[in-house]
């Protein structure tokens, strides 16, 4: 059963036909025809169309014919299957078409990506068959709005593959920011595989953001998440302003039992936002005979 990323990621590439051939020849370096249109085609490459023949997506790029064709395969993990249905998807469509064809795999998961990158032995001496990989590291960090807004399935894509790293609160804000103008059916999608991807840092500083009115969504849907997210802020408030209560109540046991306490330890308790670790210092407060004891 294919998953939501799956069905997410493939949406990407048929609700932008382009996308593909962008990929292929700014960040994966292939050379294509020149061509006047990109289309979703077909992608039952035999005549009786047996599920396992069936691929995920098939971009054509044409001028008053087919002049390239793009089998696309969304790969979240390595499936031996595939490895005699890629060979057969290339040939099929090539008879069919009468085009040069290419198989590309788009696999987030860099182990998954270098499985596909494996060279596939067709039996016949000197033929071997690679598929083209898109893998996390290939794909570019779309971090600036104007740009993501130009194309947005580049940005989502963008945060789906870098998300989680350091930089991912800005290459989540520049998605979530050209999403939000899109229509809502595919603004809603898109948010949330942005939303998915994103480490929980790079949330809470997105929600900081928001909150602080430095930026503001158009789309319906995207108000609706911000109010969400403010209500989610407010709460983690409270509960930073619980803890930071409880903190200043051990200091002062500390200091009425006459129990010395160190900058480090001091800093040790007032850093704690851990409310069941702080009750359980403040109950050893009154049982042991240092602070050291206390924060053991």
């Amino acid at each position: 059963m294919p998953s939501m990323l799956h069905e997410a990621l493939l949406l990407l590439f048929r609700n932008r036909p382009s996308l593909a051939p962008e990929i292929m020849q700014d960040f994966l370096g292939v050379s294509l025809p020149a061509f006047t249109e990109a289309r979703i085609a077909d992608s039952n490459l035999t005549d009786v169309a047996p599920i396992e023949y069936r691929s995920d997506l098939v971009v054509l790029l044409a001028n008053d014919k087919a002049v390239y064709a793009i089998v696309i395969e969304v790969q979240l993990d390595d499936d031996e299957r595939k490895r005699f249905t890629w060979p057969y998807y290339g040939a099929g469509l090539r008879a069919s078409l009468r085009c040069p064809v290419c198989v590309l795999v788009v696999a987030p998961d860099p182990k998954v990506a270098d499985w596909a990158r494996c060279p596939i032995d067709m039996g016949q001496p000197g033929s071997l068959f690679v598929p083209l990989v898109l893998g996390r590291s290939a794909v570019p960090r779309v971090s600036d709005i104007e740009q993501a807004k130009r194309a947005p399935e580049l940005a989502v894509l963008s945060a789906v593959a870098h998300g989680e790293e350091p930089q991912g609160e800005e290459i989540g804000l520049a998605a979530i920011a050209a999403v939000s103008c899109l229509d809502d059916e595919r603004a809603k999608l898109y948010h949330d595989l942005v939303w998915a991807a994103l480490s929980e840092a790079a949330r809470g500083a997105l929600e900081e953001l928001m909150a602080s009115g430095h930026y503001e969504y158009q789309s319906d849907f995207a108000k609706k998440y911000i109010a969400q997210g403010e209500a989610r802020g407010e709460a983690r408030g409270e509960a930073r302003g619980e803890a930071r209560a409880k903190s200043e109540v051990l200091l002062k046991i500390f200091a009425g039992r006459g129990l010395a306490v160190s900058e480090s330890l001091r800093a040790k308790v007032v850093a704690c936002t851990d409310r069941a670790v702080l009750d359980r210092w403040i109950d050893r407060a009154f049982q042991m005979s240092t602070a050291e004891e206390v924060l053991d």
